[in-house]
């Protein structure tokens, strides 16, 4: 009672206080408010385009809090300066400026797909070319002399190379060997060398060395367009026909020598539609089929060697590419396909040999391009570059004593003489007896003028050819220097390769009709009129190309003008993380600058792989040093050993293309060993899903992944058994059993089919679920990506996707800025590029799981499947950084998926314009076409493909669902 009391008292003399001394201010304020009120009620109405009530304006944070009443209007004092007007000018000045920076960010990525495009045609143009067919000219020196065939076996073996150990340059003992060494199971091959029926070549095919290209190079003559190499890619392209130019099949054709007639790999019915009388084509890029394939070109021979009618059987095999794509050329598959080949070789000889109707048939055998160490192809390594070639009949014995075979190797994969790969082009019209095509570079293999022992004859021969490449030189460079009558002689002139070319075609020229009168052919005039054809050649063969400067110029300035939007955007923005993005600019800038060496673009990725490792070592420092935190620490240990076993996965590059890495040295050797690491990735990403799943029953969720998960790792067992069935041993070989009798097809689509169903149910999730199963299907969606990525993955490099798992818990238990977020992703992007196997050269393209699923040619389909299989570390870091910016949003930032966007545009449009600035700059460099071409069209591939279409489009889509 007595504290009651004591309280009752103590509350009255408060409020007899406050009556007493705060109620004249409490007065006077109340009077000031009211008159303050009344003055505001006589200033004219805000108009209501000046009201501005976007609540998602990061730039104005509006901060609703609850205040005593004791403290509402108190603060109106006639000393009061501020009036709504003038703040609602703020809201509308602030909201410009954004709706400002958005513009700029949206336009600097609208001119990335533009200033691409305008860069490549200026830079990959279609190379003209002179229209209709070649007739034979008249010459002082006599009409042109006959061909001693009448029919031509043209045999081509996708991607026939022969083998050689570049670093040591000894033939190693598991090294499967193509035609001419001494573990070749070309063994009947080798004895037509050996007896002289047959005469072999090293053939230099140069660079893009994909068959597309490489077809065009040998029947026409000439140097194929990059652009090409492009189309290649695409099997329902038919604007490369080569139908309006002139080849030696529309030689043969329009000279009635009987039907055309070609089995095998369909790229020659693209190119030369309504061409073929006979045909049986198959698809090249179904890279899983190696038997097939070849069983469908093989299946025609015996009945076309019975019939009369027609001139040129084309045999095009693609079973031994396949090998090579699959599982490299020193797989076990390939000595059993080339004895195979030698097979069908062995019938081809013994029906000439046999059959009066095929007397005087030629029998060319040729590869159309080689393969590196890794078994691709696409760039310019000697694997690549150097496909064997070799020209066989009976009649070859007048002209070959024969030659050594096995034959040891002069320099790398150089078995026997050297010849270009164009040079087929003259050298089959002259033993046939046709013009050569007008737009032919190539120059007639000398070895084959013993067919004629008359000196007119071999002169007639040259000389045609030598005049009709002297046509494409006089295109391009003038007819003054060449013409024997102008008062300028060239010999007297400052020794340029042009004037050189035109001083010894003055002196061949004169001899040529003394020559040609001669009793005895001069061999001084042949060799000297040999090397003006090869001058010739490699003249214009070196030039550079018809580029379109202006479009050049144009591409480059709007990829500069796209990198200075973002840049402006990113500086505009007022976050305060300037500091955080100043490594982002190192990096860039770093990059650009080693954009102007070759070499170092085709070792890009040690470049990438140390960057990443000094930053991931700045990040562990700097959270450590601010949190004090020991598991920090620890992750940061973790982090970097994953990155360095990364590093050491695949040998990429071109120095060290097909050295020893760890898959070589632990995983094929000791298949086991993979399979555990495969089963882990499989397993851990199976309790990942499960529990991201927590919308559903836990009987239904708990099926749902297990299901999904072993349709996933039965696939991959039943695709590497198909494609490399030596690492299906052990309690793999017992898990495979277990799920045989489903094919390929099905299996694929099954996992695809499941993983769309999940990935729908998340999508629904996201939408109607709220916040929390939105954070939750982000997370399911993540791991859904990651079983595709490992679907569509080499069964070798799925432990990769284990590694950047760790890499990605390394940064979630970091605490990271927005730039932060997006340089690691920069740099694990491309990191991870390289450890997959990738690299700046067309070969490291894998194209072993473009066709999961598929049954028949789709380009959007395959183009998709061939996206993910090659850059499945890319997205799987567009994912991941996803999952991390989310992170950031619900911490309360905002704006937060705009800031990164902001900053990965700025990377892209600066690497794109410092690629397009060398490419320039470099346009006539000895390796434009071999290093800087392949490295344009990659960045066409990172900016259009991995930029636009996955960091924007798809991380926009993942963040947007997560975020709602």
């Amino acid at each position: 009672m007595a504290k009651s009391a004591r309280a009752s008292s103590k509350k009255f003399n408060n409020q007899r206080k406050a009556a007493s001394v705060f109620a004249p201010t409490e007065n006077a304020r109340a009077e000031r408010l009211s008159a303050k009120l009344l003055e505001l009620a006589k200033q004219p109405k805000p108009e209501s385009s000046d009201v501005n009530m976007n609540t998602e304006d990061d730039d104005l944070q509006v901060e609703i809090t609850t205040r005593d009443d004791n403290d509402t209007a108190m603060e109106v004092d006639a000393s009061t300066k501020t009036t709504k007007p003038r703040r609602s000018g703020r809201v509308i000045a602030k909201s410009k400026h954004k709706k400002s920076k958005m513009v700029f960010q949206n336009l600097a990525n609208i001119l990335v797909p533009i200033s691409i495009l305008i860069f490549a045609i200026g830079f990959f143009p279609y190379k003209p070319f002179l229209p209709g067919l070649a007739e034979y000219e008249s010459l002082e020196i006599g009409p042109p002399p006959s061909g001693p065939f009448d029919k031509l076996v043209f045999m081509v073996v996708d991607a026939l190379r022969s083998p050689l150990n570049r670093r040591t340059g000894q033939l190693t003992s598991d090294c499967s060997d193509f035609v001419f060494s001494e573990n070749s199971g070309f063994e009947f091959t080798q004895s037509l060398i050996r007896d002289g029926s047959a005469v072999p070549f090293t053939a230099n095919a140069r660079s893009p060395t994909v068959t597309m290209p490489r077809i065009k190079s040998i029947t026409t003559g000439s140097i194929p367009s990059f652009v090409d190499l492009i189309l290649n890619f695409d099997e329902a392209d038919t604007s490369s026909t080569l139908s309006a130019q002139d080849t030696w099949l529309a030689q043969l054709k329009a000279r009635g020598m009987g039907k055309l007639l070609m089995f095998g790999d369909d790229t020659w019915l693209k190119l030369f539609p309504d061409t073929f009388d006979r045909t049986d084509g198959t698809t090249s890029f179904f890279v899983s089929d190696f038997t097939e394939v070849d069983n469908n070109v093989t299946r025609n021979i015996a009945g076309e060697l019975e019939n009369n009618d027609w001139g040129l059987m084309v045999l095009h095999y693609l079973g031994l590419d396949h090998i090579g794509h699959k599982s490299g050329p020193r797989s076990p598959n390939m000595v059993p396909k080339q004895q195979e080949m030698d097979g069908i070789v062995q019938t081809l000889f013994e029906a000439i040999e046999s059959k009066n109707h095929l007397k005087s048939t030629l029998l060319v055998i040729c590869g159309d391009h080689g393969m590196n160490d890794a078994g691709n192809h696409g760039a310019s390594s000697p694997g690549e570059t150097s496909p064997a070639l070799l020209f066989i009949s009976p009649k070859m014995k007048a002209i070959s004593s024969g030659l050594s075979a096995p034959a040891t190797p002069k320099d790398d994969f150089e078995y026997y003489s050297k010849v270009e790969q164009s040079d087929l082009a003259p050298t089959i019209a002259a033993l046939l007896g046709f013009p050569v095509s007008k737009n032919n570079l190539g120059a007639f293999i000398p070895a084959f003028l013993s067919f004629w022992p008359s000196a007119r004859d071999r002169v007639q021969i040259l000389m045609r050819n030598a005049k009709q490449i002297l046509g494409i030189v006089t295109a391009a460079f003038g007819d003054e220097l060449f013409d024997p009558e102008s008062m300028s002689d060239p010999c007297f002139l400052e020794p340029t390769d042009i004037n050189t070319l035109a001083c010894q075609w003055r002196c061949i020229s004169q001899k040529a009709r003394s020559v040609a009168d001669a009793r005895h052919i001069d061999a001084e005039w042949l060799s000297e009129t040999s090397t003006w054809l090869r001058r010739a050649q490699d003249l214009m063969s070196a030039m550079a190309s018809n580029y379109d400067i202006p479009k050049l110029l144009l591409g480059l300035a709007l990829a500069s003008v796209s990198m200075l939007l973002s840049i402006s955007s990113t500086v505009s923005r007022g976050y305060h993380w300037n500091s955080d993005a100043v490594p982002l600019l190192l990096i860039a800038l770093s990059y650009g600058i080693m954009m102007f060496a070759s070499s170092f673009v085709e070792e890009e990725h040690h470049f990438w792989y140390w960057s990443c490792t000094l930053w991931l070592a700045y990040l562990g420092s700097r959270q450590v040093a601010k949190t004090r935190r020991i598991s920090l620490f620890g992750w940061s240990l973790v982090a970097l050993a994953a990155l360095r076993i990364m590093r050491s996965w695949n040998q990429t590059g071109q120095k060290y293309a097909g050295e020893p890495d760890i898959v070589k040295i632990f995983l094929l050797p000791y298949p086991e060993l993979l399979w555990i690491l495969v089963a882990a990735t499989y397993g851990i990403i199976s309790f990942n899903i499960l529990a991201s799943l927590d919308g559903l029953p836990y009987v239904i969720s708990t099926g749902l992944s297990s299901f999904l998960v072993s349709a996933a790792f039965s696939f991959k067992l039943a695709f590497t058994a198909e494609d490399a069935p030596e690492l299906v041993v052990g309690f793999a070989k017992a898990v495979y059993d277990m799920f045989q009798g489903q094919t390929l097809l099905f299996r694929a689509r099954l996992v695809f089919a499941l993983i769309s169903i999940t990935a729908v149910w998340a999508i629904y999730r996201s939408i109607v679920g709220g916040p929390r199963a939105s954070r939750t299907s982000a997370y399911l969606f993540h791991y859904l990506y990651t079983l595709l990525a490992l679907t569509q993955s080499r069964a070798t490099n799925i432990p990769i996707l284990l590694l950047s798992s760790l890499l990605f818990n390394f940064l979630q238990s970091s605490n990271l800025s927005i730039p932060q977020i997006t340089t690691s992703s920069i740099l694990l992007q491309h990191a991870t590029f390289f450890a997959f196997g990738g690299s700046n050269a067309i070969s490291s393209i894998d194209l072993s799981s473009a066709y999961n699923g598929i049954s028949s040619f789709n380009v959007i389909a395959v183009g998709f499947l061939t996206l993910i299989s090659n850059w499945s570390g890319p997205i799987f870091w567009t994912s991941a950084a996803n999952l991390l910016l989310m992170k950031k949003a619900h911490e309360g930032q905002k704006d937060v998926f705009r800031q990164h966007i902001t900053l990965l545009t700025a990377f892209t449009a600066a690497s794109i314009a410092f690629v397009m600035a060398a490419c320039t700059a470099l346009r006539t460099h000895l390796f434009i076409w071999t290093v800087f071409s392949p490295k344009y069209l990659y960045c066409m591939a990172w900016g259009l493909g991995q930029h636009l279409l996955i960091n924007v489009g798809f991380g926009g889509l993942l963040y947007w669902l997560s975020s709602r």
